[in-house]
């Protein structure tokens, strides 16, 4: 168990800024050229790579209500990309729902889901909380808030996600809206919205309109970060020297790209900031779902593990619908080795280097 915490006064830490009505990030950042923007936009949608997308079947544990409803407290479970199932004091708290088949404000194109989720919608227990980030698409989904909001008590939102959430059909009592450092409270557990380096959009023309955020999760001596999107900044080591250690957390690690270093991490960014929030155990998120960069599907998964082996940090990677715990989450296998394979088989390989699974390492335990 992490060790006691002592609330901090956050009064003194750096608030919003606003430019024109607009949303913005503490570090000024050089907006790409229209020609460079129609290039990145050129080579999504003509000059991908074949292994952005899986070959093979996603490995997914199926779960049901039932098994969640008996799980001990303190078990997690990844449910894809950033979507996030936690049960803490008897009540379940999921993080940016997104349960549609494509990251996209259209269902017939746009970025499609690599596995269905592990449990439906319809199937999931009573939500005490929807944790969200910001409203881009692939984290910000209306069918599935729309689905969620009898079954959910408190959506919890960056400063103008909650508006959307209200035009949707949230009633407005159950949407708490916060800005950077301002906290809530729900069932004893706080959550502080931190700040993260990262923009919003639905459209053309609600550019940076809502607040993007990361958020602190306060259960009396257990603490959870949860990075939403962001690229690497300093403001990590401040949330860390703030809030942290940190049992356990969330971060993004996937759609990284040379094109835009500022809004997504590359998997080295990912663990310095691990490393600066002072976290102990580290679960890769927003990745393994939806194809959004030129990577491999699995790029992300390979990098990250192999630095935090040589780091020797704590880092977890279960299966979509695996269960871990927060205090122990040591549950990952590397399930992403040989997917691929298994769709395009290669001549017949000698058995000891036949395989669809290989169990994970675990590093040893931070001090």
């Amino acid at each position: 168990m992490a060790s006691t915490h002592q609330k901090k006064d956050a009064s003194s830490l750096p608030v919003l800024s606003r430019h024109e009505g607009r949303y913005r990030n503490h570090a000024t950042m050089k907006p790409a050229s229209l020609l460079r923007t129609l290039r990145i936009f050129w080579d999504q949608a003509f000059n991908k790579p074949k292994d952005t997308r899986p070959a093979g079947e996603i490995p997914v544990q199926p779960l049901s209500r039932q098994q969640l409803l008996a799980a001990p407290n303190n078990t997690v479970y990844r449910l894809g990309h950033s979507t996030v199932l936690l049960k803490l004091r008897d009540q379940f708290w999921l993080t940016d729902p997104v349960f549609a088949e494509r990251a996209s404000p259209v269902q017939w194109a746009g970025p499609q889901r690599f596995h269905q989720p592990p449990i439906s919608l319809e199937e999931l227990p009573p939500i005490k909380a929807v944790i969200l980030s910001h409203n881009h698409y692939d984290h910000l989904d209306r069918m599935a808030i729309k689905a969620l909001t009898d079954k959910t008590e408190h959506f919890l939102a960056p400063l103008g996600v909650g508006d959307t959430l209200i035009e949707w059909g949230v009633p407005a009592h159950k949407v708490r809206q916060l800005d950077w450092w301002q906290s809530t409270e729900v069932a004893g557990i706080e959550f502080v919205a931190t700040p993260s380096q990262h923009f919003s959009g639905r459209t053309l023309l609600d550019s940076n309109r809502t607040l993007w955020a990361s958020w602190v999760m306060i259960d009396g001596d257990q603490r959870i970060f949860f990075s939403g999107d962001s690229g690497y900044f300093d403001g990590f080591k401040t949330i860390g020297e703030q809030y942290g250690p940190f049992d356990l957390t969330l971060m993004e690690t996937g759609a990284y790209n040379v094109e835009w270093p500022h809004v997504h991490m590359q998997p080295e960014q990912t663990l310095q900031a691990h490393l600066d929030l002072r976290g102990r155990w580290l679960l890769p998120i927003h990745n393994g779902t939806f194809d959004l960069s030129m990577h491999a599907w699995h790029e992300p998964f390979d990098r990250i593990l192999a630095l935090a082996w040589e780091q020797n940090v704590s880092i977890t990677t279960p299966m979509m619908g695996q269960p871990f715990y927060v205090q122990y989450p040591c549950r990952g296998l590397t399930w992403w080795l040989g997917v691929d394979e298994v769709a395009e088989p290669e001549p017949e390989p000698e058995p000891e280097q036949h395989g669809r699974v290989t169990n994970c390492k675990c590093p040893r335990q931070n001090a």
